[in-house]
């Protein structure tokens, strides 16, 4: 399975984005994406990407940067071409680059904080839902799934597409839809008996 389609994996360091603490870190990426996506201009997304940009840098990743466009790209250039259509060319650039931003800003958290530490920061913080019967444990169990299981669907999609097309048949849409619905229900079920062999995610009997 191809590692370069993951969209975040911890990459250690000793920088000061690495040693900042998770909850500044957080605050900055929610805070600057909220400030952002308000203004809905140009200037602050430019504002926006330069200091994504810097942060990057700072903490010496910016080999990384692009990854999230490398990925996206089909979908932003749709998006931007209907927004162009309907509200013009800054309004496509605005929320294009809203979007963009705002994946890599949060890609940098994942980048620069290890998983074991980014799960628990998120437990302690829905922590105080439990008057409302949510359970913490569980929610940085599903969230520790998916970050498990985004890159393993991306890269099974890909294996199949190069698969298909070494057969010539990367113009059919079952050969590339068929394997992958396959791969995935075959890791869900693997995950499921994984997790039920250890009596996780079992409902309380008290």
């Amino acid at each position: 399975m191809r590692n370069s389609l993951q969209l975040g994996a911890y990459r250690p360091g000793s920088s000061l984005v690495h040693r900042a603490p998770l909850g500044l870190k957080a605050a900055a990426v929610v805070l600057g994406s909220l400030a952002m996506l308000a203004a809905a201009h140009p200037l602050a997304t430019g504002a926006g990407a330069l200091l994504t940009v810097l942060a990057y840098a700072g903490a010496g990743l910016l080999r990384e940067l692009a990854m999230p466009l490398k990925l996206m790209w089909p979908v932003l250039l749709i998006l931007g071409a209907f927004q162009f259509w309907q509200a013009g060319p800054w309004t496509a650039v605005t929320v294009t680059g809203n979007i963009l931003v705002c994946v890599m800003a949060a890609r940098l958290l994942v980048l620069t904080v290890p998983v074991p530490q980014l799960l628990d920061g998120v437990v302690k913080l829905v922590r105080p839902l439990r008057v409302f019967g949510a359970d913490p444990e569980r929610f940085g169990l599903a969230l520790a799934l998916m970050l498990r299981s985004v890159p393993y669907l991306l890269g099974s999609a890909a294996d199949v597409r190069d698969s298909a097309k070494a057969r010539g048949l990367e113009r059919s849409p079952r050969a590339l839809a068929v394997p992958v619905v396959i791969r995935t229900v075959a890791y869900a079920q693997q995950t499921g008996d994984a997790l039920a062999a250890r009596g996780i995610g079992e409902p309380d009997r008290d």
